[in-house]
């Protein structure tokens, strides 16, 4: 089964054992209400630890989260540093031309001329648009690919396939 990281434990608050969380999903509201089922997980442990979602309120640009299964600070801070995690059969189902980060993520990108550019290695979201970083097949300097339909002309998350239109400025 494939695991999906929704959050990141950064710290504790509190004295009862509240998570103190960086969200990494597109899906804040859905993924941390109260009472869904959310897993732990942490490199020091064995196993990944399902837990169930009591309490959730931003903080910040953080969410402070209460869950059922941690109830002393002590407990909460063996988890610092570990991943909330779902897995691949609770991912929310996507509109038709939306997808998610693993989907793009080991892309080819080619030119409308079928020229490989190089694998999409990342995506950043530093505002309007995601931008793809792409890791060229001849190592150059990484080239980043604005995520707008000007650019971006096909995705065939099946091939693994990116068509992109060449903009002025965008190759180094």
């Amino acid at each position: 089964m494939e695991w999906f990281n929704v959050g990141k434990i950064i710290n504790t608050h509190g004295v009862r054992g509240e998570l103190k969380i960086l969200p990494i999903t597109d899906f804040v509201d859905d993924r941390f209400q109260n009472g869904n089922e959310l897993f732990l997980f942490h490199e020091t442990k064995k196993d990944r630890v399902k837990v169930t979602i009591e309490r959730s309120r931003s903080h910040k640009q953080f969410l402070l989260l209460t869950v059922t299964e941690i109830n002393t600070l002590e407990e909460a801070e063996t988890w610092k540093g570990g991943i909330l995690q779902i897995p691949e059969t609770a991912l929310t189902p996507l509109e038709e031309g939306e997808y998610y980060y693993h989907e793009i993520i080991g892309c080819t990108v080619y030119t409308e001329e079928e020229k490989p550019l190089g694998e999409v290695d990342d995506i950043l979201s530093p505002g309007a648009n995601d931008v793809w970083v792409v890791k060229p097949f001849h190592g150059e300097k990484e080239i980043l690919i604005p995520y707008i339909k000007e650019v971006v002309k096909e995705i065939d998350v099946e091939k693994k396939r990116i068509s992109i239109q060449l903009m002025e400025g965008l190759l180094p």
